[in-house]
């Protein structure tokens, strides 16, 4: 056997046997959100559902603690509070953290948010917090946000319902 054809053999057999494979692939995006979110948020993404509602204003973005555990709904709902807060000043920090400052919707929101109007509510086992405007950039901006995290939180995030039809491009 050529050395070269060797060499190769048992490079593969060596990722083989250390479950590797042949091609060194990066980190899923899904995966590297994840890990970014476990520094942002402090309760347990895999315990939690987040769900996107678009409206003709904005939207309403809720999580939930899928296993209704006390602690996990406290640590959702103050993390909700929190982020409504800091939106309605116009501080967008942690999704930058978990997204990336291109995230799609964020350069707007960060740049009109005083035109954003932003409230937090308690629901079963969890919280809500409802997105406003009157302002058309913002409110496709608010749109886009939601349709990036759909697509970024994968499987512990989903789109719902809205009250009208729309497209939602990330």
């Amino acid at each position: 056997m050529p050395r070269h054809t060797l060499a190769l053999a048992v490079f593969i057999a060596a990722l083989v046997a250390v479950g590797g494979t042949a091609s060194a692939a990066p980190p899923p995006a899904q995966a590297v959100i994840e890990q970014r979110s476990e520094r942002v948020m402090p309760f347990d993404m895999k315990r939690s559902t987040h769900m996107f509602r678009p409206t003709p204003s904005g939207g309403v973005q809720t999580v939930v603690s899928t296993d209704g555990d006390r602690k996990q709904v406290a640590l959702v709902r103050a993390h909700l509070r929190s982020i409504a807060s800091s939106f309605a000043r116009g501080d967008f920090a942690d999704p930058v953290r978990i997204h990336g400052a291109s995230a799609p919707g964020l350069a707007a929101l960060r740049r009109d948010w005083r035109h954003l109007r932003v409230s937090y509510a308690d629901v079963r086992n969890g919280g809500a917090v409802t997105f406003g405007s009157t302002e058309p950039t913002v409110i496709s901006a608010i749109h886009a946000f939601f349709a990036m995290q759909v697509r970024d939180h994968g499987q512990h995030a989903k789109m719902m319902p809205g009250d009208m039809h729309m497209n939602m491009r990330a």
